[in-house]
């Protein structure tokens, strides 16, 4: 059901409808002439229609509804109509009021007006001006835009010229052949700097034409006599000036590194002989090679020639091997030759040699022989290297065809005295001297003398090795029952064998040779079974290890001059010299003390089993031995000082022995202390006769021989 309506609510929207309609109706007669009210086509619109107004009035009715002051009314139960009326008046007055305020201000309002038609006119001209202005500036772009196009295409000519210009200029100078290049090459020396440079010129000028005609350009023709001329005019100065320093080689008593020095400060001669006429740049390469390879085998065949005049005359031979006396086992100042200062000091000069009536071994003249080879090989490598620009297998090649012929008779009187040579240390210095030169060749980075260092080294090792093992043969084979005396000094073969030893060891420091290392140590195993067999011709043990003590020091000793310390050898022997030492000095206290030191030794191995009670009915023998000691150990210990001072003839040695056999004697008879204190013989009165063992101790010292 429809709710109820009031009827004083429906009556005011009718009367608020009918004032809407009559605003609507006065508002459209103040704006609108009766003329046009006529020509007003309301169509079909039906004002009096129920629907449409109702819906209006509904639409107008909740709108207002919602307004914050009509809530507020409602609430405070307001009369709307009586509101309405205020409301109404209200606007008036203030209508009333807007208009007072406007026909009071209609004075600056009009002024108003006549300023903003001022600025219309003002701005309406401003507007034009500006259009003329963006008109000139559109055809200012397109004038700016001509002119850069312009601008790039006169910047690409003007490029394309210079370039052209360039290629042209640098045509036209190389073309040109100045007058002062005709007339230095012409007329002025080779050896001026003005030469030199006019030539470098003439040599660009040649290289330039040779492109020009490859591309068929017709200008090289101009040039190309003239240039051809001038080019066979250098040639033939070139050649004859180098041809010259070259034949200056052969002149006698001529140090020919002064000329090589000159030609190579006018290297690049060759270099343009070599680029413009090869034929005339082999004919000098070809007299080169032929000229120095006459003049260095002519020098080292006359110096070796004359250094062989100032060797030893007394060489060994094949009978001088270990087994008999002579000194060419023994080093001396023979390897002062691989120090420093000897190795690359001056040559020998063989005349001046000769006048001093001096004479060398022949390591010394082999040192002197190829420190010349070596220097005048490496320099005549780097020569050839600078001036005849060759390198890697060329140089080589180059290098061998000047030296080959010298380096194959210095292979041919090498092998030749190695086939005969017994002088095995002559034969290892030459080793050595060889590794130190190739190392030298090496480091100074010139590979020319390689091969031939490594022919040397193929020679020499094989005749070193026979000769070792013909030693270690000899050895071998060496009868002692056919030596003569026996004498237990150091055996002369031992001795022979220290000073070879020691002089191949320290040879063999810088660059050690496994080879070298084994046949030492077969001749060292040879060497010690010798040794052994010489000390078994003696009757007596004593005289055995006198003779094998004596032996092992005097190789300790000069093995240690020049081994090192840890050296093999040296540990071996040193081994071998403390057992047999050991060994003697029981030997000798065995006379005078060998009583007490069985008893000793039997006691302490029934004290570790614990059955030193058998001892107990030993009083009298212990009451002699401790008696006997007390009345001889002095006479015992002087003499047997005496017998070993005698026996041994290092006295260093001896002095040793004597402390260690001293030592060894304090050490037993504190050991017979030790066992007269055990309970088993401490009722023993003899124990009150013991001498004191510091007081022995003290007595002891002052028999120590000092030397």
């Amino acid at each position: 059901m429809a709710e109820a309506v009031p009827a004083g609510l429906i009556e005011a929207d009718v009367n608020i409808t009918g004032n809407q309609t009559q605003i609507a109706m006065a508002y459209l007669q103040d704006e609108k002439t009766d003329g046009d009210i006529a020509n007003l086509n309301l169509g079909e619109l039906d004002l009096t229609t129920d629907e449409f107004i109702l819906d209006e009035v509904d639409t107008h009715i909740q709108a207002n509804l919602e307004d914050d002051l009509v809530k507020e009314a409602l609430k405070t139960g307001v009369d709307l109509r009586q509101y309405s009326k205020q409301v109404e008046a209200e606007l008036q007055r203030i209508e009333q009021a807007s208009i007072k305020d406007y026909i009071k201000e209609s004075q600056n309002i009009a002024l108003l007006h006549n300023q903003i038609t001022a600025c219309d006119s003002i701005l309406e001209r401003m507007e034009g001006m500006l259009s003329g202005f963006q008109s000139d500036l559109s055809s200012i772009s397109s004038e700016i835009q001509t002119l850069q196009q312009q601008s790039v295409s006169m910047n690409v000519r003007l490029k394309n010229r210079q370039a052209v210009r360039s290629h042209l200029s640098q045509l036209v100078d190389e073309l040109v052949v100045p007058g002062v290049m005709i007339s230095t090459i012409l007329e002025s020396p080779v050896t001026e700097q003005e030469f030199l440079e006019q030539l470098h010129e003439l040599n660009t000028k040649i290289n330039f034409a040779k492109e020009l005609s490859f591309r068929e350009t017709l200008a090289c023709s101009d040039i190309q006599d003239i240039v051809d001329r001038l080019k066979l005019k250098a040639v033939s100065k070139i050649r004859e000036f180098i041809l010259q320093k070259i034949y200056s080689f052969r002149k006698p008593m001529t140090n020919y590194q002064i000329p090589q020095n000159t030609l190579l400060k006018y290297r690049f001669f060759y270099q343009f002989l070599l680029a413009n006429e090869r034929t005339v740049a082999k004919e000098i390469r070809d007299e080169y090679v032929d000229t120095m390879s006459k003049i260095y085998y002519s020098y080292f065949k006359s110096y070796s020639g004359r250094l062989l005049k100032v060797q030893y005359e007394e060489v060994a031979d094949k009978d001088d091997l270990m087994g008999s006396r002579n000194t060419i086992f023994t080093l001396g100042q023979r390897g002062a030759i691989l120090s420093p200062a000897e190795l690359e000091g001056p040559i020998l000069v063989p005349h001046t040699a000769q006048r001093g009536d001096s004479r060398y071994p022949y390591e010394t003249l082999f040192r002197s022989q190829h420190y010349a080879l070596l220097d005048n090989g490496c320099r005549e490598y780097l020569f050839l290297c600078d001036f005849f620009m060759v390198t890697g297998n060329s140089a080589l090649d180059l290098f061998n065809c000047i030296m080959g012929k010298t380096l194959s008779m210095f292979l041919k009187s090498m092998s030749t005295y190695v086939s005969d040579c017994y002088d095995s240390i002559a034969i290892f210095l030459c080793i050595h001297i060889i590794l130190r030169f190739r190392a030298i060749t090496a480091k100074r980075t010139i590979p020319a003398l390689d091969k031939y260092w490594d022919a040397v080294l193929e020679l020499l090792w094989p005749r070193f090795e026979l000769i070792l093992e013909m030693n270690i043969q000899s050895i071998r084979n060496t009868d002692p029952q056919k030596l003569g005396v026996l004498d237990t000094r150091p055996h002369y073969i031992t001795r022979r064998y220290a000073e070879f030893s020691s002089a191949i060891v320290s040879i063999n420091q810088t660059f050690p040779n496994e080879r070298t290392i084994a046949l030492l140590g077969q001749l060292q195993v040879e060497v010690e079974n010798f040794v052994l067999k010489m000390a078994a011709e003696f009757p007596s043990r004593r005289d055995q290890l006198i003779f094998l003590i004596n032996n092992y020091d005097m190789l300790l000793g000069v093995l240690m001059e020049r081994a090192a310390d840890d050296s093999k050898e040296v540990e071996s022997f040193q081994q071998l010299l403390l057992a047999r030492t050991q060994e003697f000095i029981e030997e000798i206290l065995s006379p005078p003390f060998g009583g007490m030191i069985a008893f000793v030794k039997e006691a302490e191995a029934l004290m570790e089993k614990g059955q030193l009670d058998r001892l107990k009915n030993e009083e009298a023998r212990i009451t002699q031995l401790v008696r006997g000691f007390s009345s001889t150990w002095k006479q015992s210990v002087e003499s047997m000082s005496q017998d070993v001072m005698r026996s041994f003839t290092n006295f260093k040695n001896g002095t040793s022995i004597i402390q260690g056999a001293l030592t060894q004697l304090i050490q037993y008879y504190h050991g017979f202390h030790k066992v007269l204190n055990q309970p088993t013989f401490r009722s023993l009165a003899v124990r009150s006769e013991l001498i004191n063992l510091h007081h022995l101790m003290v007595e002891v010292k002052k028999h120590k021989p000092n030397f």
